[in-house]
């Protein structure tokens, strides 16, 4: 795409490596582009969808398009299904890619491509796609936990920014004695520890193991009546984030419901600040899931009050 527009800051996905990959490959462009450095912000949906949108021109990459940024001189990269249409931004789009693979399609249009970065981008793409046929998919699985594991800014920190340093990184023979030792005595615990949260929704306790991979098999072995699985993770700084996956496109829908986003079988959420612990998450999810039945529990517990303090 010729004649980018300059931007003021650049914005990607914080939860996973997509957007870590995705973030800092147009931090590169832009610095060949315009040869200056421009901020990079990383932002869960819950956190993103409450920032304030000052900027006269920012490059948004891996956070669904929605109207709010379909604004004037604003470059959107994105592969979110969604149904708002581009009247003012420039929107690249494309369902089929990652965010990652889309944001170095055009950084190899403008030179900056490498056998290095070929390699990243394509395991990059096949764990974010989550491309189970690929020959790369276990390896690939290893990399993206990464940004599990160690978390956006902290990776970041320690490859300073060089995304060619992931390749073969030390950190990844720990993410496969993980996965070999550690996966299978997960998916057997957490296949005992599901909560249901609605009739549609189970929540999975996890303990140890990737936990994509074991509710991605607890899902492939249909070993829980529920369409949806969620597990939750609560960040260092006491934010509790929500992980959904499906089969059949109805995560998305539950993710909407907590003001979350990403693709149809596997996006997130994080929840209000005021949710502290795991067990206070998981009270709220129900209510939040169930409204029509809590709201005849609290009904009846209005009406059980009525009836004692007539009694008295």
């Amino acid at each position: 795409m010729d004649n980018l527009p300059k931007p003021d800051v650049i914005l990607t996905h914080e939860s996973d490596l997509d957007g870590l990959v995705a973030g800092v490959l147009l931090q590169r462009l832009a610095k060949k582009l315009f040869d200056t450095e421009v901020p990079l912000e990383a932002y869960h949906y819950n956190m993103w969808k409450q920032r304030e949108l000052k900027e006269k021109c920012a490059w948004v990459t891996d956070l669904n398009f929605e109207a709010r940024i379909d604004r004037p001189n604003w470059l959107v990269i994105d592969h979110h299904a969604s149904e708002a249409p581009a009247k003012q931004a420039r929107l690249i789009h494309d369902l089929t890619k990652s965010a990652g693979l889309l944001c170095y399609d055009l950084c190899q249009q403008n030179g900056l491509g490498s056998p290095e970065l070929d390699r990243l981008v394509h395991l990059n793409n096949v764990a974010d796609l989550f491309l189970e046929d690929d020959p790369d998919f276990v390896i690939a699985a290893d990399y993206a936990n990464l940004v599990k594991v160690y978390q956006f800014w902290n990776l970041h920190s320690l490859i300073e920014g060089q995304l060619e340093r992931l390749l073969n990184h030390p950190l990844l023979e720990v993410m496969d004695v993980k996965r070999r030792v550690e996966n299978p005595l997960g998916f057997a615990w957490s296949k005992k520890n599901v909560t249901e949260l609605s009739p549609t929704v189970g929540f999975v306790d996890t303990v140890i193991g990737n936990n994509n991979l074991i509710v991605h098999q607890l899902l492939e072995e249909k070993a829980t009546p529920f369409p949806v699985l969620i597990t939750l993770f609560r960040r260092t700084n006491g934010l509790i984030i929500v992980s959904l996956r499906s089969k059949d496109g109805e995560a998305i829908k539950v993710a909407e419901k907590l003001q979350g986003g990403g693709h149809a079988n596997a996006c997130g959420a994080s929840l209000p600040r005021s949710i502290k612990t795991i067990p206070d998450a998981i009270t709220y999810l129900k209510q939040i899931l169930n409204p029509k039945k809590e709201a005849t529990l609290n009904s009846l517990e209005n009406l059980f009050d009525s009836v004692s303090i007539g009694n008295q």
